[in-house]
């Protein structure tokens, strides 16, 4: 009896040491699954995230450069993160990579297309009358911003981040360093070339009218119905409007802008005895 019990026991034990070794089994073959599971999880997770890295591995110059392509097709409006984002084919946080917000990244690219100004500048050869240079100058950076309007509105604006548009700024000064003036009056000469330059460019660069645009009057008819309106106008009342509304009607914008530029210029050389 007690040798039956003795069994009895000895094959509860080994009963329990199976099932207690098919538990440990179990437990080994989920853990195998669990680890290999996470391991899966973490790989997918990890090529994910690879994946989002190289997407927002565009270059800073491929960044600017889309975002000036955008800028010319309908201006600062047109300049979303999303657009942008589209254009690089990546997603909208990789943008965030190069630039902090928008404001940002239109002071960058201006400042981009101001390099390209700054590089034809440093081109030029210089001559023995700083004025002269000084007007190359200008007219250089007044073609850029007559060819982009929107690049007016952000010149010069923040020259922390702005750094060609400084050194164009400094290109500029340096030829009235070359005159007889005071700091003040350098100051002056420099705000001056710049206001007529950019302002003008600006102005030129702003849209036609709706009709001229849908092509159904040309810009010289469009002054001439103005021109027309103001010779009807009483001299007496308007002695100054009836002395150039010859002047006024088919005036090309550019030839006015070089008259301006002169005329500033002018009053410089004066006031240098240059």
């Amino acid at each position: 009896m007690a040798r039956l019990q003795n069994r009895s026991d000895e094959g509860s034990r080994s009963s329990g040491e199976g099932r207690s070794g098919e538990g440990r089994a179990g437990e080994g073959r989920r853990s195998e699954a669990g680890r290999r599971s996470g391991e899966g999880r973490r790989s997918e997770a990890g090529r994910r995230s690879g994946e989002g890295r190289r997407r927002a591995s565009h270059s800073m110059e491929s960044v600017l450069t889309e975002a000036v392509a955008l800028l010319d097709e309908a201006g600062a409006p047109a300049l979303t993160f999303r657009a942008l984002a589209q254009r690089l084919g990546g997603g909208v946080a990789s943008i965030y990579w190069y630039v902090a917000n928008k404001e940002e990244l239109l002071d960058r690219a201006t400042d981009h297309v101001i390099g390209t100004v700054l590089a034809d500048i440093e081109k030029l050869p210089p001559s023995d009358d700083p004025i002269d240079d000084l007007r190359v100058m200008a007219v250089t950076l007044f073609d850029a911003i007559v060819d982009r309007p929107w690049l007016g509105a952000y010149f010069m604006r923040n020259t922390d981040v702005q750094g060609n548009s400084l050194r164009l700024y400094e290109e500029l000064g340096r030829q009235t360093l070359r005159l007889d003036l005071t700091a003040r009056q350098r100051f002056h000469a420099v705000s001056a070339v710049v206001g007529v330059v950019v302002g003008t460019a600006v102005d030129m660069g702003q849209e036609p009218p709706q009709e001229v645009l849908d092509g159904a009057t040309t810009r010289e008819e469009f002054l001439a119905r103005y021109a027309q309106s103001w010779r009807e106008l009483d001299p007496a009342d308007f002695p100054f409007v009836h002395e150039i509304v010859d002047e006024f009607d088919g005036h090309d914008d550019a030839d006015q802008f070089r008259s301006a530029l002169d005329l500033t210029l002018a009053g410089l050389r004066l006031q240098a005895g240059a």
